[in-house]
């Protein structure tokens, strides 16, 4: 049964420059903007940002963390309190993933069957069980815009033999995850197969015949590193619907958005923006700097003279983050989300103008510098 978001859910293309597109994503919650970068808050908080400043950095989603929201605060505490949007006072859209990543990374704490995942919390022991329809019911509690179907995670590196078992499993979890969700929201299915061609394409049919309003590719960012990423984008993104979003999950340092973007992706969410800025490393049009360094302990320049953080010099950021301020880690991280979305913003812009070629090469020549 399609829930009420669907009808007023929508993806509009109102530009291409070769497989590179930008468009709108129309939400009950407002549009999302194509390409997008959504920040990561993991446990109902992008980690040192009010969600005033998520969005005055340009944010137009964010994504959420099933299994640690059903553990903390609790799935049917959070529907008592009236969904994630209203706690956490964020008004906008909210993608959430469907835990299944985390309950299989968590090892030797977990059980695998048909049914789902039995696992063990990593807070206090407490026994659990994820299945694809115990995910979507927490999704549908959260008040997710976004929901992702409950997949497997399939390890890396892996035989044909067992990517093969690991998608299958997904495609029916996939098929569990559409039939049962009850919520307020849309689901995406998510592409997986690994490294191989063949099993992409027989999960893209798998979900195209569930038909999903929007599709992820999964299974990447998980140590294959950039060049066999790409690799596999050059031939999974084609698969997908043309006119339907797609995502690629855990996504990653600005040059591999980029490169994604040139393969036809149009969202992308990373941890690293924010984990980044509270260790001391900054993203800069001239590449990544390690705020730590000695270097810039007497450097009077801001990290970027645009930057929403332009007021406080490197020289003060070093002392900061060097002496473990907090002041330090929530501006590092206020510097690093305004710059991946100033660097959507700019092939947004690029896409339009039809000059994407251009804005790319020039963006990977400075950033490599």
């Amino acid at each position: 049964m399609p829930s009420a978001a669907s009808d007023r859910f929508a993806f509009t293309c109102t530009a291409t420059d070769g497989r590179a597109r930008t468009g709108v994503i129309t939400t009950p919650r407002g549009d999302i903007r194509t390409p997008a970068f959504m920040p990561v808050g993991t446990a109902g908080t992008v980690k040192g940002m009010k969600p005033a400043d998520v969005r005055a950095s340009g944010a137009d989603i964010i994504l959420g963390n099933t299994y640690h929201l059903m553990l903390r605060p609790g799935a049917e505490r959070l529907a008592r309190l009236g969904g994630l949007h209203a706690w956490m006072g964020w008004n906008r859209p909210i993608l959430t993933d469907s835990g299944g990543y985390q309950v299989m990374s968590l090892g030797d704490l977990t059980t695998k069957s048909e049914e789902g995942v039995a696992f063990k919390s990593h807070l206090d022991g407490s026994r659990h069980m994820l299945s694809p329809e115990r995910s979507m019911e927490i999704q549908a509690a959260i008040g997710s815009d976004i929901v992702m179907a409950f997949d497997e995670c399939t390890p890396f590196p892996a035989t044909h033999e067992v990517a093969q078992a690991s998608m299958e499993r997904s495609m029916r979890w996939a098929a569990r995850s559409k039939e049962s969700y009850r919520g307020p929201g849309v689901v995406f299915g998510i592409q997986q197969g690994s490294m191989f061609e063949d099993l992409r394409e027989v999960s893209t049919r798998a979900l195209i015949d569930i038909d999903f309003p929007g599709y992820a590719v999964g299974g990447l960012a998980v140590g294959e590193g950039q060049a066999e990423m790409f690799r596999v984008l050059d031939f999974a993104v084609p698969m997908l619907p043309a006119d339907k979003p797609r995502y690629l999950m855990g996504v990653g340092k600005p040059d591999d958005i980029v490169g994604a973007v040139e393969r036809g992706i149009d969202m992308f969410d990373c941890v690293l923006p924010t984990r980044s800025g509270r260790n001391g490393q900054a993203f800069t049009w001239n590449g990544p700097i390690n705020i730590r360094n000695a270097k810039f302990a007497e450097d009077t320049t801001p990290l970027d003279p645009e930057s929403p953080v332009a007021a406080w010099s490197k020289s003060y950021l070093h002392h900061l983050v060097r002496s473990g301020e907090m002041l330090g880690a929530m501006l590092m991280t206020e510097h690093n989300l305004w710059f991946y979305q100033q660097v959507t913003a700019g092939l947004r812009g690029a896409i339009a103008a039809g000059q994407l070629d251009e804005w790319a090469n020039a963006f990977r020549t400075r950033y490599a510098n």
